[in-house]
């Protein structure tokens, strides 16, 4: 497993200092997680093309966002998430796609982003136009021989393999999001591994508990402080042959969020050494 950490791209004038502090913390890769469409230029893209061979960095996967609305809990979150809500649609389809082909000029094949909270129910609705929503984004990405990963968070398991074998291509991936299972009272990440752990191509490592009312997320906490088995998820992952990239996530900002990830970075290496075999 190779780990490395999100680099947030929202301006071209911030990007070198962070592929700087990148290589100081001793990462050599990241996910590039990026909200603006307006920043997904031909320059822009030469511009990070030019750091990554600077700096020898690796995109492990591109993190695409989208315009619109945008709430991070369980009420307004339904109507302001992802691909779900359908007034939102079109446009995020068209921000996603012009999002994989920014990533395809940086030589980045794996693109992912919150779907939303996908309907339970099968015959609902709004799930069958969701899911051809995203076949749509799907085929693009195809098209340019690129995979479309679902971070996990705001649908069950079994609710994201039901869309996979709905939707039917052969390029839907996990983003395994290994707190985001628990903040949203989904499930947790070792057992999901028994439900989607096949689809799995890149994970954030994030820690954080369980929600303690029905409005709001759990707390995301520093690794180790949550209620994540990390060992449990990097074991299940090696024994479904998984030796990708593991990306640590931190929510905070500031000195304290280096920190937190350069002391996460060296519990997962410890894990990693254990059970991959340093």
């Amino acid at each position: 497993m190779k780990i490395g950490t999100l680099v947030i791209f929202d301006s071209v004038d911030t990007l070198e200092n962070k592929f700087q502090k990148l290589v100081e913390c001793g990462f050599d890769n990241c996910q590039l997680n990026c909200w603006n469409p307006a920043l997904f230029t031909d320059e822009n893209a030469d511009f990070i093309n030019n750091l990554c061979e600077k700096y020898g960095i690796t995109i492990s996967a591109f993190w695409c966002g989208w315009e619109g609305p945008c709430v991070w809990d369980f009420y307004d979150g339904q109507i302001t998430i992802g691909l779900v809500p359908p007034e939102f649609r079109q446009t995020r389809i068209k921000n996603l796609c012009d999002g994989a082909d920014f990533a395809k000029k940086l030589g980045v094949t794996d693109v992912a982003t919150h779907m939303g909270y996908i309907p339970e129910n099968p015959l609902d609705e709004n799930f069958h136009t969701f899911c051809i929503a995203v076949k749509t984004v799907a085929m693009h990405l195809k098209q340019n021989g690129q995979y479309l990963l679902f971070e996990t968070g705001q649908e069950t398991p079994i609710t994201m393999l039901r869309c996979f074998e709905k939707i039917g291509t052969n390029n839907l991936g996990v983003n395994l999001d290994t707190a985001n299972l628990i903040l949203y009272g989904k499930a947790n990440p070792v057992d999901a591994l028994d439900v989607f752990g096949k689809y799995v191509r890149n994970l954030h490592a994030k820690d954080g508990r369980y929600p303690t009312n029905g409005k709001n997320l759990g707390e995301e906490t520093k690794i180790g402080e949550g209620k994540v088995d990390f060992y449990g998820v990097i074991k299940g992952l090696h024994d479904l042959g998984y030796n990708g990239y593991i990306t640590i996530e931190r929510e905070i900002s500031g000195e304290q969020q280096i920190l937190d990830i350069l002391e996460s970075k060296v519990y997962l290496q410890k894990i990693i050494d254990e059970v991959y075999g340093g």
